[in-house]
Formats: structure tokens, sequence, C-alpha cells
């Protein structure tokens, strides 16, 4: 690993002092389609790390997509005014997004790996590595990528950390009030106390009712 410990060196210095060359670069890419295919990667150490190989049955696309919220869909009836929000988060990364448009395109294809290869202030430039399965002899999972199987799926989804984790979805009002309890403040949110369930009462059984003694007969 001789060679790419210094082909890196000399691409991060490229990015530092040759920042014509890199907004000139991104300045053609922006004029490009979203998904275009290239015949060798920018950073060639990234993606042979990622499993690239210089050989049939791999190919490069590169991808742009667009930085921020996404609008969402039009809502087919009427809303309230605090239900009318325009924008939202997507659930999957931009690194994703971008996995799945080139395997979207390329449908034959299985998506091994991406990295990133620039930014601007609009938009975010991805190489993506994909994998004929049937040429290269590669055992991969089947839309692996729509899946979440791949490292940005699995990195989106908090499979990156290793043991016991808290959960990523806790509730807002228990960690604000632990928060409060070690900083000693006044004013904390304290559980809801369970009620306990009233006792029966027990019923006083009736007293059995006293015969009167049989009538002698005359």
């Amino acid at each position: 690993m001789g060679a790419y410990k210094y082909m890196k060196e000399t691409y991060q210095k490229e990015l530092k002092e040759r920042g014509d060359l890199i907004k000139n670069r991104i300045f053609k890419w922006r004029r490009e389609p979203v998904v275009k295919r290239v015949e060798k990667p920018t950073n060639l150490v990234r993606a042979r790390t990622l499993g690239y190989k210089a050989k049939d049955g791999y190919v490069v696309a590169r991808v742009r997509i667009g930085k921020g919220k996404r609008r969402r869909q039009t809502p087919s009836g009427g809303r309230k005014p605090a239900h009318a929000y325009l924008l939202v988060q997507p659930g999957t990364s931009l690194r994703g997004q971008a996995e799945q448009k080139a395997n979207r395109k390329y449908s034959n294809l299985e998506v091994l790996n991406s990295y990133v290869v620039g930014e601007d202030g609009n938009y975010k430039f991805f190489e993506v590595i994909l994998v004929d399965k049937e040429r290269t002899g590669t055992k991969l999972n089947k839309r692996r990528a729509y899946r979440g199987i791949t490292s940005s799926g699995k990195k989106s989804r908090g499979y990156r950390a290793k043991g016991k984790r808290k959960p990523r979805r806790r509730s807002k009002k228990k960690e604000r009030a632990k928060s409060l309890e070690k900083k000693g403040r006044p004013g904390t949110v304290k559980p809801k106390e369970k009620k306990e369930a009233p006792k029966k009462r027990a019923r006083k059984k009736a007293a059995p009712k006293k015969r009167a003694p049989p009538k002698a007969k005359e």
C-alpha cells in the first residue's frame, strides 16, 4: 500500500492548494446529467478501498444530489393550518439517495459502495460503484440500495455502533428530566406515579335467620 499512501497525500494536497481546478471541475459537473457513467474514478485510492477493480463488471457512475429538504407530495384533501407544511426531511441520507438514483438507471447492476467527490452551495456529488454479479461472480443481496444494506444505509439506520447503546428515538421528556436532575435544578419533570387500585371491600355476610320452633300438637 505504499503507492496508495502517496496517491492519497497527492489528492488531499490538490484539494487544498488547487482550488481553481476543483471549482472548474464542479462547474463542469453541474452541466452534466444527474447520473453519468465515468471511465475511471476521480479518487482512485478511495474507490479501491471500497472494493473497486479495473476489470469487466465494475462500473462507476457520478451522481448529483440537491442539498436541503424535499418538497412534500401534494395532499389530496384539505389540511388544517398546522399541517400545511411544504418541506419534509427525507429518511435517507444524500449518499443513500445517490445510490438509489444510480441503481435506478443501471437496474441490472447492484450497488457496492459510494463516496463523496465534491460539493458546492446547491449540490453534492457522489461516485457510486456498481457491480455486475454474473460477470464478476460476487455475492451481493438483491436491491441492497433500497433495503438499507449498503454502508450508507447501515449508517443512517444506526448500525455502526456495537454493543449496548441508547435508543435513537427516546422520549424527549425523559431526557430533559434526567439532564435537569443531574444539574440539580428545580422543576424537574417527575414521572407519573402509578395510582394504586382501590381495595375491594369485603362484603359482610348476613347472619342466618333464626327459625321459630315448631308448635306442639294439641
